[in-house]
């Protein structure tokens, strides 16, 4: 789940998800889904750490997982480490939003690094960028942050 962009919302995430499985034939017998939680890291990701848990004890009636894109994680490594993890239990990952399929050949393990790269970076870089943008809207006169609590003052 993705804040930034109304393109990652859970719900188009799940409307991507679903066409992928029609158009290959496979039926969504269970969903892991943490709403509202950011792909950064498996930190607060409830539903993450049970389909890995899931996985590693063999609680499973499925033999594929489907993830929105390749760029959930900003860690490469533990991406893949999740990735590896699946496939040692007999489970294919496959990317729904991407334009590759997840074969395991050199062009799609290269995209899919570089994708996991690139997500990394981004996660790097936006907490600069938000912060430079808030400073630019505060020197223009734009007050920041939520509504202020006009309470009744203990009245």
């Amino acid at each position: 789940m993705s804040t930034d962009h109304q393109k990652y919302s859970t719900e188009n995430q799940k409307d991507a998800i679903a066409a992928y499985a029609a158009r290959h034939d496979l039926t969504i017998v269970r969903t892991y889904a943490d709403e509202g939680r950011s792909g950064l890291r498996i930190e607060g990701r409830d539903a993450l750490k049970q389909l890995i848990d899931d996985v590693r004890n063999r609680r499973i009636n499925f033999s594929v997982v489907l993830v929105y894109d390749g760029g959930r994680f900003s860690d490469a490594d533990e991406s893949a480490y999740y990735e590896y993890t699946c496939k040692e239990a007999g489970i294919k990952v496959q990317y729904c939003a991407e334009q590759f399929e997840n074969d395991r050949s050199l062009s799609s393990t290269i995209i899919k690094s570089m994708k996991r790269a690139m997500a990394g970076e981004y996660s790097r870089e936006l907490p600069a960028k938000v912060f430079a943008g808030q400073c630019r809207l505060i020197g223009l006169g734009f007050r920041q942050g939520g509504t202020p609590d006009m309470g009744s003052g203990g009245n």
